[in-house]
C-alpha cells in the first residue's frame, strides 16, 4: 500500500501480516509499504523441511529482490526481528534503516531446573512419547505440527549475538516495558550493546507494543525514518 520509499514489515512467530493492521494503515501515508507473510504462517504456504532462522533470512533476501524492494527500511517484530538480523549481519546493502521491536534471539543460559526437565523428557520420550508430548513444553510449542516444532526447536535454540555485532545499518529498538517474552532489560539491553550506534526506547505495553499503543508506537518509528 502507499508509494514512495519501501518500507518492508516482518512479523513475529505464530503471527501475520495483519498484526501491523495499525502500521500499514499509518504508514501508507507516507512510504510504500510491503507486507508479507512468512512461509508456514497467515496465507502463504507449507515449506517441505524445518526451517531454521538461516532458511527463513534465504528467503527473505529472495523476497526483497522478487518484490523489486528498494534498500526498504525494515520494522520487524520478534520473529521477525530474528530473521532480519540474521540476513542484515551479511547482506546490510538490502536494507536502509531497522526497526527491532520485541526483537527475540538471545539464548540464554540453561538453569539446573530447565536441564533436568530436559532430561526428565527426554526419558519419558524414549517409553511414552504421546505422553511426553502432551505434558511436556510450552502451551506454544503444544499447538505446532510435527514439522513446525522442529522448526520451532531450531529456531530458538540459534543466538544471534553474534550477528547482532555485525549489524551495520542504523537502528532503533523498542520494547514494551511490560514485556514478558523478551524483557528490555534483557534482549533490548543486550541487542543494544550488540548493534553499533543503536538506539534503545522504551513504552508502555507488552510483547505487542506497537498493536497496544499505536499512535505512541507509529510517532517512534516516523521520527526514526525521518531522520538524516
Amino acid at each position: 500500500m502507499g508509494s514512495g520509499k519501501d518500507v518492508l514489515l516482518l512479523h513475529g512467530y505464530g503471527s501475520k501480516k495483519e498484526s501491523f493492521y495499525y502500521q500499514i494503515k499509518f504508514l501508507s501515508r507516507f512510504y510504500r509499504v510491503t507486507a508479507p507473510d512468512f512461509p508456514c504462517f497467515g496465507a502463504s504456504g507449507q515449506t517441505e523441511e524445518a526451517w531454521g532462522v538461516s532458511e527463513y533470512a534465504a528467503w527473505l533476501e529472495n523476497f526483497i529482490v522478487a518484490a523489486r524492494l528498494n534498500r526498504p527500511h525494515i520494522i520487524a517484530h520478534s520473529f521477525g526481528a530474528r530473521v532480519a538480523i540474521k540476513l542484515l549481519s551479511t547482506r546490510g546493502a538490502l536494507a536502509d534503516k531497522l526497526i527491532i521491536t520485541g526483537g527475540a534471539g538471545i539464548v540464554k543460559p540453561r538453569t539446573p531446573a530447565y536441564m533436568r526437565k530436559v532430561k526428565a523428557y527426554r526419558r519419558v520420550k524414549k517409553l511414552f512419547p504421546r505422553f511426553a508430548e502432551k505434558h511436556f513444553g510450552s502451551k506454544e510449542y503444544k499447538s505446532l505440527s510435527p514439522l513446525m516444532r522442529e522448526s520451532y526447536k531450531k529456531i530458538v535454540n540459534e543466538d544471534l549475538r553474534a550477528a547482532a555485532e555485525n549489524i551495520k545499518n542504523p537502528a532503533l529498538l523498542i520494547y514494551g516495558r511490560g514485556d514478558t517474552v523478551t524483557p528490555p532489560d534483557e534482549e533490548g539491553a543486550i541487542f543494544n550493546s550488540l548493534i553499533v550506534g543503536s538506539r534503545l526506547e522504551l513504552m508502555e505495553g507488552g510483547h505487542f507494543c506497537f498493536s497496544e499503543n499505536p499512535e505512541i508506537f507509529n510517532h517512534k518509528i516516523l521520527t526514526f525514518l525521518s531522520e538524516r
